[in-house]
């Protein structure tokens, strides 16, 4: 084609978007400065990119900083994972954790880069043991993969999670929107019932015991989860609008095709604490699991009740799932991310303070979530009395998520939390499996080697006082001070403690130094 007839046709073109521009009355901007206005709209649309890539530094993007992604990145490829030349965090101004490390320990860590990846690193408590569950067992990784349910990700994604949590001998919790076959890989489950009872309901929408007996037969079931809120919008119900439900998500759900599906704010099985624990005991008696609650934190009158009731024994929930109000995988309202729900610190400490004030801190499991996939971040957790961590944005980004932040539009890139056929099949799920084993791995050596540092062999056996909480480089206040923790709180105790120095002693790698001279002391 000549020059002059491309000029001409492009001239023609700019002609016909200038005369929609002056014309239309939708966009002032483009009214104003027909043409050169939609420069400014694509440089808005390319905005995240650019912030990404070119203008942010290494500690600045949010949720997932640029040196967090790539920690991530690196570890899920098995890549060295390592940095040179000292931190770059603005440890001068910034607030940071920091974990005391012991001169002298019997806990010696190795030093090489992929030691410690296939060490056993489990649960310290028995899930369901102090309440005599039928199918009580000690979980095999105190990391495990947090609840994402298959509608608000690809079936490609969940099949490489499940898969990958095969590998890496963890559990993979379903979230809210039922078992699918995407959660069939043999990967050990916790199944997660929400508001709206999906897979395990009848055709109006009630809970139906009978159905989730079924479900539990059909798979690796380990434990149940009763989802009361979580940290991306707690309070709030969700909606899954009838143009995004496919067939597959329709049948695993046990809802139409041709009505929007929405996930109440509440339970209708229960309207409180009392109630709540009821529906515990006759779902834990017909199944034999350990079933426990998931929520993020807000009024802390819910907790004081369930701990009230507790003190008894006769009822109770096996495991406590915290989750931060930072927000999470779930789509949602801006003031509900932002300002909904205390942040997981502040709202954990809270509820195990009130489990440790009453003593019955040991019969229960506590589980962390919310943004823990990080090793400083989940080492916290751990101090201040966690004892496993579940992880879910970071196991995304094992899969290839880029932190597009597009999860609500179904235009995932990378084909993680889509629908689209097209843009899932981008994902491999073998090829991720093994990426997100690889993660969840690294991840637990990288617990191990701070634990050990700081001289104990497990995570969970730090305490609030290994950690201190520092004001740029001016000075420090200790875990336990900052929330306010007595002395026997965020460790563990006396038979628990002896189990996991045990099980964690025979098995643990053991570095050391050269072998000893003989006048050596």
């Amino acid at each position: 084609m000549k020059p002059k007839v491309v000029l001409t046709a492009t001239a023609a073109a700019l002609g016909a978007v200038a005369a929609h521009d002056l014309t239309q009355k939708k966009h002032s901007l483009m009214r104003n400065f027909p043409v050169l206005a939609h420069a400014r709209f694509a440089l808005e649309e390319i905005g995240p990119e650019l912030r990404q890539y070119i203008v942010t530094g290494n500690d600045e993007e949010r949720p997932f900083s640029r040196d967090q992604r790539s920690w991530i990145y690196a570890s899920s490829k098995l890549e060295n994972n390592y940095t040179g030349f000292g931190t770059d965090n603005d440890i001068e101004n910034s607030e940071y954790v920091i974990f005391k490390q012991h001169t002298f320990s019997d806990a010696v860590p190795p030093t090489a880069i992929h030691a410690g990846e296939h060490v056993w690193v489990p649960s310290p408590k028995v899930l369901g043991g102090p309440r005599g569950r039928r199918d009580a067992f000690r979980p095999n990784s105190c990391v495990n993969i947090s609840a994402m349910s298959f509608g608000s990700l690809s079936g490609n994604a969940i099949a490489a999670l499940n898969a990958g949590a095969k590998l890496a001998g963890c559990l993979h919790n379903t979230g809210e929107g039922g078992l699918s076959q995407h959660h069939r890989q043999g990967g050990d489950l916790t199944l997660q019932i929400g508001t709206a009872y999906f897979g395990c309901r009848d055709d109006t929408g009630r809970f139906n015991l009978d159905k989730l007996m079924k479900v539990v037969e059909s798979a690796p079931v380990r434990a149940i989860e009763i989802k009361l809120s979580q940290g991306a919008k707690p309070g709030l119900g969700g909606m899954l609008p009838a143009a995004k439900i496919t067939k597959e998500i329709a049948e695993i759900r046990g809802i139409p095709m041709d009505k929007d599906c929405a996930s109440p704010s509440r339970h209708a099985e229960f309207s409180g604490v009392d109630g709540m624990l009821d529906f515990i005991e006759k779902i834990a008696q017909a199944t034999g699991k350990p079933v426990g609650i998931k929520s993020a934190v807000g009024d802390l009158h819910f907790w004081e009740r369930l701990v009230e009731e507790m003190r008894s024994g006769s009822r109770g929930v096996d495991f406590v799932t915290i989750d931060g109000g930072e927000g999470g995988t779930g789509a949602a309202p801006l003031v509900f991310s932002d300002a909904v729900s205390l942040p997981f610190r502040v709202g954990f400490a809270r509820v195990y303070k009130l489990f440790a004030e009453a003593g019955i801190q040991d019969n229960v499991t506590f589980i962390g979530a919310g943004k823990l996939g990080l090793p400083d971040n989940a080492l916290v957790a751990f101090a201040l009395g966690a004892d496993m961590v579940n992880v879910a944005r970071e196991a995304m980004l094992s899969l290839g998520c880029i932190q597009a932040q597009k999860c609500h539009t179904d235009r995932c890139p990378t084909g993680v939390a889509t629908q689209s056929k097209w843009l899932s099949r981008g994902l491999d799920p073998e090829l991720k499996s093994v990426r997100v084993a690889n993660y969840i791995r690294t991840l637990r050596r990288d617990l191990l080697k701070v634990s050990e540092a700081c001289g104990v062999w497990h995570p969970a056996m730090l305490d609030a006082d290994d950690v201190e909480i520092m004001d740029g480089n001016r000075s420090g206040r200790p875990l336990r001070e900052v929330y306010g923790y007595e002395p026997t709180w965020g460790g563990l105790s006396g038979r628990i403690r002896d189990e996991i120095v045990a099980a964690m002693s025979a098995a643990g790698p053991h570095g050391g130094s050269a072998p000893p001279s003989a006048g050596a002391h």
